[in-house]
């Protein structure tokens, strides 16, 4: 085994290095969204000149760059493209047997405003599965849903992809605050109370902003007593929850209270019709195909999804969940020529120490597969033969063989920049901004997230960095770290595994529509957003301290 040490400034020019590091991420962005190039090709050219910079710029040893994009490759595949496969093959159980017809009855039957829509789906749906599983599964299945509706294909990935923001932090029980906590050895409670003081006023926001893109600001203004019910009472919960209770419930709590919050409000407020919409007309429930049953029964796969997955993650059935961690079912993989041969150095850590590179190959445990469980056990509640769920999930395997193959070169590509240390070298760029610092602090998150696709691995890669840094220009480290976290939530919309999670949820509807031009329509609002969390962020470290958790 070969041992090699990062070089965060190989050109003694931190601007300079960074601008060379950060080539394979414009030439990714620029093929995607300027020459429509297809993804998994945009993403083959930019994960060879990630590689060609490690190797030339950096001093990587090539066999350490290939180890690298294999690991990356694989994490692709598994949890993420684990996760995106089954949470389409729910989606699909759910059109097969005509209950996502049903489904779309009773949701119109609540409310036949697409804005409205927008708000119970892309929001308050889309946080209830992002608190729960995470990883793509909220993008994948609030976009299908959305399509479902009537909303156009680049409409519905755009939608689901801003809908996927406020609860990102706080996503899949918490596990982005405890990696924070791992990093930084900050109190986990602690983490949760800064994270719950500087997202609120963005979970407020945003439902707003995603019915102003939908139906623009006068469509907006029209159900405006909406937004502020479903912001204002996600918000509200966000922080009682986070600052009181911890960072496990949040997003499964909030998005409840939103929820509820919203179909109360509708029992007594009806909006103006949408002049800009014309609801396409819904069958009567009597032609719809299938058995008339319970009112419940379009609901199964989605009751089946949720009662699945919090159990899986939550772990009340310890003794089941150990079974399953267990080392012959979980085995853990040591990646060779990779783990414990590139050394990390300041001010990423305190001293040097050998980067370990281990794939738990956890299939049994994972939420992917308490997906699966939820999909084959509804499909046969739902009268779906074995043998027509084996068939089923071919197709499903069929449909998005191209999107798992993308989502693995994305991952290889991050994973090349990650080892080689390149992202670190634009992280030190964000750092050497010094008292500007807290406001660039949620953007190197948002960097963060973009290069990686998870906020849970953007706190592993910046978060030590942010506390450092913190240190240096006299600010708490608190308040950074947390902005790390709260800032990351943002690049969620446009990291190259959400987009192409959002392409997958348009092809489960037999359309096709581009990864770029689903990254252009999101990348601006991202930046937009960004930008007001730095805001926040420099507000609270200079103006108002008093918010900032001692």
């Amino acid at each position: 085994m070969l041992a090699w040490q990062q070089i965060y400034d190989p050109s003694h020019n931190l601007l300079l290095s960074c601008a060379i590091a950060s080539t394979s991420i414009v030439v990714l962005l620029a093929l995607l969204a300027i020459w429509h190039v297809r993804a998994h090709i945009a993403a083959l050219v930019a994960l060879g000149c990630s590689a060609a910079i490690a190797i030339f710029y950096y001093g990587m040893p090539p066999g350490l760059v290939a180890a690298s994009a294999t690991y990356g490759a694989a994490f692709g595949l598994f949890p993420i493209g684990w996760i995106v496969l089954n949470a389409i093959f729910i989606y699909e159980i759910s059109v097969a047997t005509n209950q996502f017809e049903a489904l779309k009855h009773q949701v119109v039957g609540l409310a036949d405003d697409q804005r409205l829509q927008a708000l119970l789906i892309a929001f308050c749906f889309g946080a209830f599965i992002e608190g729960a599983a995470g990883f793509g599964a909220p993008v994948a299945i609030s976009g299908a849903l959305l399509i479902g509706l009537g909303f156009t294909p680049l409409r519905a990935a755009q939608l689901a992809l801003i809908g996927n923001t406020a609860p990102v932090a706080f996503g899949s029980l918490g596990i982005p605050i405890d990696m924070l906590n791992k990093v930084t050895g900050i109190h986990l409670d602690l983490l949760s109370q800064m994270v719950g003081r500087l997202l609120p006023p963005f979970s407020f926001i945003v439902p707003f902003w995603l019915v102003a893109v939908h139906s623009g600001w006068r469509g907006m203004r029209q159900i405006w007593p909406a937004c502020f019910v479903v912001g204002m009472s996600f918000a509200v919960t966000q922080f009682a929850v986070s600052n009181y209770f911890g960072p496990r419930l949040v997003d499964l709590a909030s998005s409840l209270v939103s929820m509820g919050s919203l179909v109360l409000l509708l029992k007594f407020w009806k909006p103006k019709k949408d002049p800009g919409h014309q609801p396409e007309p819904l069958p009567p429930p009597s032609k719809i195909p299938g058995p008339r049953t319970h009112p419940l029964r379009p609901w199964i796969p989605w009751i089946a999804l949720s009662c699945f997955v919090f159990l899986w993650s939550l772990g009340n059935l310890q003794p089941v969940k150990y079974a399953l961690n267990n080392h012959f079912l979980t085995p853990e993989i040591p990646i060779r020529y990779l783990d414990g041969a590139v050394f990390e150095v300041p001010p990423i850590v305190t001293e040097p120490h050998a980067r370990p590179a281990v794939f738990k190959l956890n299939w049994l445990s994972a939420t992917g597969t308490a997906l699966l469980l939820a999909g084959l056990v509804s499909g046969l509640a739902l009268g779906i033969s074995p043998s027509g769920l084996v068939r089923l999930y071919a197709r499903t395997v069929m449909r998005v063989r191209i999107s798992l193959l993308t989502i693995a070169l994305m991952l290889a590509l991050g994973y090349t920049a990650s080892f080689s240390g390149s992202d670190i070298t634009m992280g030190l760029a964000f750092a050497a901004t010094g008292s500007w610092f807290p406001f660039f602090s949620p953007l190197l998150g948002w960097l963060g997230v973009a290069l990686t696709g998870s906020d849970t691995s953007s706190n592993a890669l910046f978060g030590h960095l942010q506390q450092v840094t913190a240190g240096q220009i006299g600010v708490p480290a608190i308040l950074t770290t947390a902005a790390n976290s709260a800032g990351g939530v943002m690049g969620k919309m446009i990291d190259a595994q959400s987009i192409v999670v959002a392409s997958v949820a348009v092809a489960a509807r037999e359309h096709r529509l581009s990864a770029g031009v689903i990254l252009r329509s999101v990348f601006w609002h991202s930046l937009a957003l960004a930008i007001l969390v730095g805001l926040w962020v420099a507000a609270i470290a200079y103006w108002f301290p008093s918010l900032i958790v001692k």
